[in-house]
């Protein structure tokens, strides 16, 4: 496959996989859990063609992105933030249009409340925020206890995030015959398995959303858009409707025959709501 990011660049001394398509108005596109910058390879041509110079990473812990083996380096949403404020220095942008989905979601929030002026416009997909994570699968995992899913064979262990990806999208066919296997690559075998849980899994805390709640109405002073999944089954709709109401002036566009991985599964859509959305805000 080819991967969206193809560079590499120190960012408080972790190494971070990035890349920079077409010319333009600056947009940054951050993705979620348990997924990689892999996830926007069909809606980041639309944007260049429509006129954008888009910038892409994988998170610090994901993907092509190092995996700290130093329990002490924080990749929590909260410990994501300095690493986007640092390639948003390293790409030479004051600020920028942000598309962010599920945690990714919760970073964008974060650096939009704490940064505003780097934010010229928000949209958040399918994205974590109040309580609302983690999902019922998982926090059900969580509380029966990780320990046999850290140590499980790797057979069982890519047999059950099979089945947990599987559960992002109604196209499921389609994602087993395109990205799934990728995704499965960088949560599985020895460094994967363990990975998966050091930097995305012990991090799933409503802590780093929930400290945002009083203040989500500030993100009215900017354009926000909302893009949901009508079949999400990790974020229902109702967080959408609950995000909307809690930021003055937001657009909602709920998206039918769509899961959590709206960018699986409706990606000419979005595709079209994002580039409307640019040309009307930006």
């Amino acid at each position: 496959m080819d991967h969206l990011v193809n560079n590499h660049v120190l960012i408080n001394n972790t190494r971070i996989a990035h890349g920079v398509h077409g010319d333009g108005s600056p947009v940054v596109l951050i993705h979620g859990t348990p997924s990689s910058s892999y996830i926007w390879r069909n809606t980041l041509p639309a944007l260049v063609a429509a006129g954008h110079k888009v910038h892409v990473y994988d998170l610090l812990g994901y993907g092509l992105s190092e995996r700290p083996w130093d329990p002490e380096i924080d990749t929590s949403v909260t410990g994501q933030v300095p690493i986007l404020e640092g390639l948003l220095d390293h790409w030479g942008l004051e600020d920028a249009h942000i598309i962010a989905h599920d945690i990714g979601g919760a970073v964008a929030q974060r650096l939009a409340i704490f940064s505003q002026p780097r934010v010229r416009s928000l949209t958040l997909i399918d994205v974590v925020s109040f309580d609302s994570w983690p999902s019922k699968r998982t926090h059900q995992q969580m509380q029966a206890g990780l320990g046999a899913l850290i140590e499980a064979p790797d057979a069982d262990h890519r047999a059950h995030f099979r089945d947990w990806l599987l559960s992002t999208v109604q196209h499921k066919e389609r994602l087993a015959e395109t990205s799934l296997e990728t995704f499965l690559e960088f949560i599985a075998n020895p460094i994967g398995q363990g990975s998966l849980f050091q930097h995305q899994v012990r991090h799933y805390d409503p802590k780093h959303t929930d400290e945002l709640t009083p203040r989500l109405a500030e993100l009215g002073q900017i354009a926000v858009q909302l893009i949901w999944g009508a079949d999400d089954a990790w974020q229902v709709v109702d967080w959408a409707r609950k995000l909307h109401e809690a930021i003055p002036g937001s657009e909602l566009h709920v998206l039918e025959d769509c899961g959590h991985f709206a960018m699986e599964d409706q990606p000419e859509k979005i595709s079209g709501l994002l580039v409307d959305f640019l040309k009307r805000k930006g």
